[in-house]
């Protein structure tokens, strides 16, 4: 049965956030504003340009803000458009006739959105430059993430951008643009976004209606609004308190709780998430935070009650964060394939978090005192 389209999910927002087409302003990305709009005015435009940093650092709010900026004509310096201005409409609607969004396609078939961009998507991409080039004006278009797309539509993308359509703007997002084609980041203009302070982070949740600990999110999400928003509708710091917990007896682990705690990535992913991501992402983050300590030492702000002692505990010097900093490696890429294959999320989590127990920083750390 075909699904309605209201009832699909949009790949390209984060669950307990709205879409960034919904979001009026970037926040704390004023240089990279700066450099669009200076090539733009400049006539320096160039027809491709690829955004990078970390993930929900405001990339996608950006190209949105972009796609309205130049469809509307506006000439600000820091790409503010009129809301009710017809464009910024029927932007924000996605109705807008010169504006094409490619992002990971819903398939009927297996009932769940498909992990990769295909190459039909870019062929779509492909006939709306060529039937909107008849109405003349500029057209732009988002690809929401670019470093999701397979081999096929990577390869078609790479004809585009060998020969660009005339007035066409193309914004690409990229997470991790290592993963792109080398043709293809040679062909774009690179912006790149970092991550936003902690008082932009703080200011941003609290008008977002987030009332939980915004240094503790700032410091769990790495300076990124759409992680801390992930992490904070999901029980995130909760989690991440327990995995702390848990570390914070060695070189004695309770098994019950890790059992409780490797439960909690069960479940069916959901418009508000998935509990095997979000645990999977909770044990990456506390291994980085992890490693960082053992080279420059406990992080501030701390993330949970109790992680900076522990992690000063477990993490001394810079033999220990090599150590934490390998597992990190490998237990992720153990966590891809457990995913790929469909292994049971309680069960690999609750090997990965013994595993971590044995390790000859935890194995040789004594326990507390006090």
């Amino acid at each position: 049965m075909k699904t309605a389209v209201e009832d699909i999910p949009e790949p390209d927002r984060v669950p307990g956030a709205p879409h960034p087409r919904h979001t009026p302003r970037v926040i704390g990305q004023d240089a990279a504003i700066a450099t669009f709009t200076h090539a733009a005015k400049g006539g320096r435009l160039h027809h491709a340009w690829l955004l990078t940093g970390p993930r929900g650092v405001g990339k996608a709010t950006l190209a949105w803000s972009i796609a309205r900026w130049l469809l509307a004509g506006s000439d600000s310096a820091n790409l503010s458009v009129n809301p009710d201005a017809p464009q910024a409409r029927r932007v924000t609607a996605m109705s807008e006739p010169r504006l094409q969004l490619i992002r990971r396609p819903w398939d009927d078939k297996s009932g769940r959105l498909r992990a990769e961009i295909t190459v039909d998507e870019i062929r779509r991409l492909l006939s709306f430059f060529h039937l909107s080039s008849a109405e003349g004006g500029r057209r732009v278009a988002i690809i929401d993430a670019a470093d999701e797309m397979n081999v096929a539509a990577a390869n078609a993308l790479l004809k585009v951008l060998e020969e660009p359509p005339a007035d066409a703007l193309i914004l690409m997002i990229a997470h991790q643009p290592a993963r792109l084609l080398p043709t293809i980041r040679s062909r774009c203009r690179t912006l790149r976004l970092s991550p936003l302070k902690p008082r932009q982070m703080a200011g941003i949740l609290s008008g977002m209606g987030i009332d939980e600990d915004a240094e503790a999110l700032a410091a769990l999400s790495d300076g990124s609004v759409g992680e801390a928003l992930r992490l904070a509708g999901q029980g995130g710091l909760d989690r991440y308190q327990d995995l702390v917990d848990l570390f914070a007896g060695l070189p004695r682990m309770d098994r019950l709780a890790v059992a409780k705690f490797a439960e909690g990535a069960s479940g069916r992913a959901g418009a508000d998430g998935d509990p095997f991501d979000l645990t999977i992402t909770i044990l990456d983050r506390f291994l980085t935070r992890m490693a960082r300590a053992g080279l420059m030492g406990a992080p501030l702000p701390q993330a949970a009650r109790g992680e900076g002692a522990l992690m000063a505990r477990l993490s001394p010097d810079d033999h220990a964060a090599r150590t934490w900093a390998e597992a990190q490696a490998r237990l992720s890429a153990r966590a891809r394939a457990g995913r790929a294959v469909n292994l049971d999320p309680a069960a690999l989590v609750m090997d990965m978090v013994l595993e971590l127990a044995q390790l000859p920083p935890a194995a040789s750390a004594p326990p507390s005192r006090g």
